[in-house]
Parts: structure tokens; sequence; C-alpha cells
């Protein structure tokens, strides 16, 4: 038995209506990273300087050393960069959430007292920026108590959502285990949020961005200019705008960074995006924590049975009349490598068909012969299988005229005498007199032909039942 447990599923093919207020068709987030100060410095007693996201092209850590122009362009941020975009964002009433790192807030208490004013939310962002990839669970989980009392400490109230950004595998699990955030966004897996299930927590998470992000002017391929910052959010905009209208409303994650997006030129492509995003109707700016609590409220999280999450008693008790009195193809279906996608209907169709498909040809023929005759003698015995019972009286196969059923009893003996199976459709896709006419059709067959066409109706049987067993 493998379990796999990434979610390549998500919300699926027709995703939640947000419902965001006002009837909003967009709901943006604007992220401000305030990292100065908490970077990877020997004056922070780190190994190493810092050489992630600056100016500086290719830049590489020094060892035992104080690299001197990268703090200078970390300084600016907190110095220069952080004011051009408070009185940006004050100015035009644009809420914000700032991703704080817990030392870097410490060291800024001037910038914290101007994020409180202008009604920021400040998350956290960790103790310190720095890689967390390596670092052992244990001293993890350490870091992020300790930057949740120090955040405390500083700001004055806890931080009620996280990003750490330089994560590790650990992080999610770790941040959702503390019960201590609204919400998390150390994820990029999709355009709305949505709950993860941790033990007995359900923790909403709020996907962020590494795209629409001005990190993108420290790294390559990036942006050079401002105008290609603008045009890249921009046309985001414009097409999660159009998908709003349409009626199916997206969130737009935009990260900014002071050192970064905070530069004279830099800034200037934002500023369009703002004028562009403010000659639109229907647009809700909103912080972190706003959308957290409206999706809670308009999308509280729900508890389902997970097939992949059961035990192999339950799963084959719940799923081994799926195929008709051949429990061993959910006992197989057991031991494939089942996670998130197979929790769905059409998810967990696909791994029991995957083991029929793959069974011998006699073990096939053997489901086929499972299966009663349409409106035979079990039918009328009252014997069948309760979804076998429920299929054919939905095609009122219960209720025939002594003409109808002795139609269907000269058919079924004429079929299983030439075939050796018999006839097997999914009467849930038809009526009487479709299933009546593919009978008479469908016996002029060659065996081979009629087998392969049996085999199919069964996997679309099944299907059909796993839709009213699942979502």
């Amino acid at each position: 038995m493998t379990r796999y447990p990434r979610d390549l599923l998500g919300h699926g093919a027709t995703p939640p209506d947000p419902a965001w207020p006002g009837g909003a068709r967009i709901a943006i987030s604007v992220v401000l990273n305030y990292e100065e100060g908490g970077e990877n410095c020997v004056l922070h007693g780190d190994a190493a300087s810092e050489a992630f996201l600056s100016d500086i092209a290719g830049a590489q850590p020094w060892p035992g050393q104080r690299h001197w122009n990268m703090e200078s362009l970390y300084d600016y941020g907190a110095r220069a960069g952080f004011w051009r975009l408070h009185r940006l964002f004050t100015g035009r009433g644009i809420p914000v959430t700032v991703y704080g790192v817990a030392t870097a807030l410490a060291r800024s208490p001037e910038q914290v007292a101007a994020m409180q004013a202008a009604d920021w939310e400040i998350a956290s962002h960790g103790l310190k920026w720095v890689d967390h990839k390596d670092m052992p669970e244990e001293e993890e989980r350490r870091q992020i108590a300790a930057a949740i009392a120090l955040h405390t400490e500083v700001t004055g109230s806890p931080p009620r959502g996280w990003y750490t950004g330089r994560c590790s595998a650990n992080t999610v699990r770790l941040t959702t285990e503390t019960g201590a955030f609204d919400w998390i966004s150390d994820t990029y897996d999709d355009d709305l949020p949505y709950w993860r299930a941790v033990g007995a927590r359900d923790q909403l998470v709020i996907p962020y961005t590494l795209e629409a992000n001005d990190m993108r002017f420290a790294t390559a391929p990036g942006y050079v200019t401002g105008e290609q910052f603008f045009q890249y959010l921009r046309d985001t905009f414009d097409t999660l705008y159009a998908e709003g209208l349409a009626g199916a409303p997206k969130m737009f994650s935009i990260g900014l960074h002071c050192r970064l997006v905070g530069r004279p030129g830099k800034i200037a492509g934002l500023v369009r995006f703002l004028d562009h995003a403010a000659r639109h109707p229907g647009v809700w700016f909103a912080r972190r924590i706003d959308i957290a609590r409206h999706w809670a409220a308009t999308h509280p999280p729900r508890r389902r049975e997970r097939p992949s999450a059961m035990d192999r008693e339950t799963f084959v008790a719940r799923f081994g009349g799926v195929f008709e009195h051949s429990p061993w193809i959910a006992e197989r279906a057991f031991g494939l490598e089942l996670g998130p996608a197979h929790d769905g209907a059409v998810g967990l169709w696909n791994a029991l068909a995957r083991v029929f498909r793959t069974a011998t040809r006699v073990e096939r023929m053997g489901v086929l012969r499972a299966h009663p005759d349409l409106a035979g003698k079990l039918a009328r015995a009252r014997r069948l299988t309760a979804e076998s019972a429920a299929e054919q009286a939905s095609a009122a196969l219960d209720a025939l005229t002594d003409e109808e059923r002795a139609a269907f009893e000269a058919l079924n003996t004429a079929y299983t005498a030439k075939h050796g199976f018999p006839f097997i459709i999914a009467v849930r896709d038809h009526d009487k007199a479709s299933i009546l006419s593919a009978f008479r059709t469908r016996i002029a067959n060659d065996t081979e032909t009629e087998f392969a066409t049996a085999c199919a109706q069964v996997e679309r049987i099944a299907l059909l039942r796993l839709k009213e067993l699942l979502p």
C-alpha cells in the first residue's frame, strides 16, 4: 500500500464561488514582505552574509564576514523603500498584509508603528529570513514558537497569519499544529483559498505567488523594468477579472519587497497597475485576514470520508460492491498508490477500473457473469443486490408488461447462449425503450466485440455507483 500525499486535484473543474463582498469580481491581496534586519548576517549570529533577493547579480554568501553592499541594499528597503510604499498605499487607501520577519520587526519600531497606524495586517514571516529546508523538525518547531513570541512582544498581539517562504517540507504541518493561525500561505497551488486537514485541525490555506512578485527583479528570468512588472500584473488581473465576470471569481496575490519595488524605477510599474485596477468596478482590495474571515464564513470546513485514508476493512466494505459481486477489485485497489486525487468518485473509479482492466480475461469474465439478467429471475425473486435493484428500477424494469417481460426473457436467453455472459448495460443512462433497442442491436455482434462492450459498460456502472457514494 502506498499513499501519495500531494493534492493534484484541488477545487477541480468547478471551483466554489467565493461570493466576495459586494459581488466583487476579483479579490486582490497586496503583500509587503518586511525582511530587512532579519536576513542572514554575522551580526545576527549567522555563519555568512545574505545572498538572496537583492540587486547584486549572482551574489554568494560570505562565510564569517559582513557583506557591506548586501547589508546596504537591505537597509535601503527599511530606510527608503518602505516609506515610499507606505505613502503609496496609505494615499490610495489600499489595505496591506505585511509578512513580517519577527527579528526584522524588532529592529524597526518606527516602521511597525506606521504599519499599525495604517491598520495593515502584520502576519508572521518567521523568526529570521533564512532557509528552513535543512532545519531539523524540532529546531523549526522551536523557531516557529519563538517567532510567535517575539512578534507578540513587538507588535502587542500574536500573528493570525503565517508565511515562511524559505520553508521546509514540514512547515505547513508544523504551523498548522500550533493552532495559532487563521491562515497560512506556504503554498502556491491555487487561485482560491482552501481547507487542509492536519490531524483534527482544519487549516485555511491562502496560496501565495512567486510570479506576480517583485522578487523577479532579482531572479532570472525576471523583470528588468517597472513596465515589465506592470505588464505582468495587468495581464494577470485582466485574465482573472474576465473569469470573475464569467461567474468564476478568483483571488490575486501580489508579492512585494521594500528593497526591490521600493526603488523609484520599479515602483512606477506598480503605480501603473494600481491605476489600471482602479478603472475597473468590482475589485476588492483586502488584507489576507479579511479574506480568511470571509472564506471561513462563506465556505466553512467540511470533513468527508476519504477513501485514501480508510483502513483496508472499511475500504473493502464500502466499495467492494461497486463491481458486482467482485470485492477482490476493491481489495487490490486498496494496495495502489492512492491519495487526495482518489477521494472523489472519478478518482476512485479510475483506481478500481485500473484493477479491472489489468485482471485476467477469466477474472473479467467472472465479473461479467456476476451481473444479473435484466428483468430476469433474480429480479422477480427480489434477489438482486441493492445497487442492481435500484438501477433496474430507475429504468422501470421492475414494472414490465407481460409482453415486455417475455421480450426480455427471450433476449436474455439468446444473448447468453451466444456470448456466454449476460447482456450488460448501464441502465441509468437509458430508458426501457432504448435498452431494448440496444439489446436487439448488440445481440448480433461477435463475442469479442460484445466482451469489450460489456467490460466498458461494467466500468460505466461502477462510475455511476461511485457518484452516488462520493462527491
